[in-house]
Order: C-alpha cells, then sequence, then structure tokens
C-alpha cells in the first residue's frame, strides 16, 4: 500500500518534483544567481508570452496531436498591424487592440474551417497559413514607403499600458503584461475545466468518432479550438508589440517551437485528449529555467537550438512509449 501510494504521488506530482530538480541542479551550477529575484524577475517578464502561446497550442494538441505551425507568423502580423495603425495612422489605442484581437482570432477560425469542413490534415492547413500570413506580412511591411523597416515608434501610452508596472514584488517591478498572462492563464483554466466546451474538447481529442455519437458537434468544437487559439496569438502579437518595440519579419521566429516544447515537457499527448493547464505552465519555467542556466553556463545560442530539439524529440518519444504501453 506505501508503495502505491508513493507511486501514485510521484505520478501526480512530477512535473513539480522535476521543476524542484531543475531549479536546484542550475541554481548549484550558477553559483544561486539564477535565483536571485532581479533574474527570477527577468526569466518571468522575458518569457510571460510564453504562457499564453503555450495555451493557445495546447488547445490544438489536445483535439487530436494537431501541431499550429502558423504561430509565429501570426503573432508577427497582429504586431504588425497594431504598429502600423498606431504610428502611421494614429489610431485610438483601444481600437488598434481590438482590431488586433479580432485579426488573430480570425485566422484561427480560417484554419478551423479548413481542418473541420474541408477535412484538410491541420498540419499542412497550418503550413499553408503560415506561408500566406508571412508573405502578406512581408508586403504589408513594405507600403508607405517603409520598404521593410522595422516598424518602430509606438504609442506611448500603448508600451505604458503593456510594459509599464503598476506592482513591485520586494522593490522588483513585475511588468504589466505579467499579469494580463496571469490573467489569460487562469480563464483558459476555467474553461477548461468548468465548461461544456472544455469537456467536448476532451472527448474530440481522445475519440471523435465516439463524441459525435454521444452529441457532441465535432466541426463546430474543432472551429472554437482553432479560433480560441488564434485569439491567444493575437494577444501574444500586441504584447510582443510592445514588449520589443519594434516589428519586423522576423519577429514571431520559431515561437511554435517555444509553444511546442512547453507543451510536450508539461505533459500534453500528441495522441490527443490528454493535457492540462497547469502541466503547461510548469513546463514553461522548466524549459525557461534550462535555457536561462545555459546561458549563465555561456553555452553558445547554436547549441540551445539543438538542445530545444533534443527536449522536443525525446519528450515525445516518451509520449508515444507510454501510448502504446496503454494500447
Amino acid at each position: 500500500m506505501n508503495k502505491t501510494k508513493g507511486l501514485d504521488f510521484i505520478k501526480r506530482y512530477t512535473m513539480i518534483l522535476v521543476l524542484i530538480v531543475v531549479t536546484a541542479f542550475f541554481a548549484w551550477r550558477t553559483g544561486g544567481a539564477i535565483l536571485l529575484p532581479m533574474n527570477v524577475s527577468s526569466l518571468i517578464s522575458q518569457n510571460a508570452y510564453v504562457f499564453i502561446l503555450a495555451t493557445g497550442m495546447l488547445l490544438c494538441i489536445l483535439t487530436g496531436g494537431n501541431i499550429d505551425l502558423s504561430v509565429g507568423s501570426v503573432v508577427c502580423f497582429v504586431g504588425a498591424i497594431g504598429a502600423v495603425l498606431m504610428v502611421n495612422m494614429k489610431m485610438n489605442m483601444w481600437l488598434a487592440i481590438l482590431i488586433m484581437f479580432v485579426i488573430g482570432t480570425l485566422i484561427g477560425a480560417f484554419q478551423g474551417f479548413w481542418i473541420a469542413y474541408v477535412r484538410i490534415p491541420p498540419f499542412i492547413v497550418t503550413l499553408a497559413t503560415q506561408l500566406i500570413v508571412y508573405g502578406i506580412l512581408l508586403m504589408y511591411i513594405m507600403l508607405n514607403g517603409n520598404n521593410g523597416q522595422p516598424l518602430s515608434g509606438l504609442d506611448k501610452s500603448f508600451k505604458n499600458f503593456v510594459t509599464g508596472s503598476f506592482l513591485k514584488i520586494r522593490g522588483v517591478p513585475i511588468p504589466n503584461y505579467v499579469w494580463y498572462a496571469c490573467v489569460v492563464v487562469v480563464f483558459m483554466w476555467f474553461m477548461w475545466n468548468k465548461t461544456t466546451f472544455g469537456k467536448n474538447m476532451f472527448a474530440v481529442g481522445s475519440n471523435p468518432e465516439a463524441a459525435n455519437v454521444s452529441g457532441v458537434n465535432v466541426m463546430r468544437t474543432t472551429i472554437l479550438v482553432h479560433t480560441l487559439a488564434g485569439c491567444m496569438y493575437g494577444i501574444t502579437g500586441f504584447i510582443e508589440s510592445a514588449r520589443i518595440g519594434s516589428n519586423q519579419a522576423n519577429t514571431g521566429l520559431n515561437y511554435e517551437c517555444d509553444a511546442i516544447a512547453a507543451c510536450v515537457i508539461g505533459g500534453v499527448s500528441f495522441v490527443g485528449g490528454t493535457g492540462k493547464i497547469s502541466g503547461v505552465v510548469l513546463g514553461v519555467f522548466i524549459l525557461r529555467i534550462i535555457f536561462v542556466a545555459l546561458q549563465f553556463l555561456a553555452v553558445s545560442q547554436n547549441m540551445q537550438y539543438v538542445i530545444k530539439g533534443l527536449i522536443i524529440l525525446i519528450a515525445c518519444a516518451i509520449d508515444m512509449r507510454k501510448y502504446l504501453v496503454r494500447k
């Protein structure tokens, strides 16, 4: 009985235990520098966008292992549109933010339509969307005599709204966008666990045929999943537009890799139907701690890409192994 309880405890709190072990190891290797309040604040603030992206990616993966490859292009496109609206057209900040949300949401709905109604594999749809959006982005930033130069000079009120700080913890300012990310995560957790839509997502991801027989509208659920994911990318776009302060064609490069890595580390299954918001949050923390520690240890950026790829590959291999054992 004690052995069984011990195994159950380890299975239930695996991610927390991994986070503690990883943090302790790198704190030892960096002489405790990684745990300094300023470094912890920097770790969280520089990667708050990953929390939002990862929840959007989690939605897609949950409904059958659908990886969204359009993430980076959509984030960059939304940010560029917001920059032009506020800088060149002098549009009101709130109206520009609303338009950015709507564009991200519409792109998600566009992908959901092709996946649900036309039955095109998600990989193909999101790859095509990535190319379409990126092409439109390149043409967009060439307009008005910009000639492809970075879009900067954002409205100060917009930058303060996103990157300002209304709260300090032990004298360390926490950017506003960190709190916005927290609000998004809480909302997604509630939707995930307390709504009929959340239950339908799990049903569709586990077995779409059985879900359809049980009365779940699989097509509508699939479209709503991708629409909500697009909304998450839109939110990230307006945050990154202000956080970076300069929007260019490669702003969202490899953002989808960060989201995918956070999901697989957080225990999201690529066969669909398995995943938790809490696991993804812990996955983001583990991933960020690893790479911040690698920077402290002077590991080159090129090697960090290799390590990130290996993390995704190994985590997916473990997930598939567990799936085959259960099957």
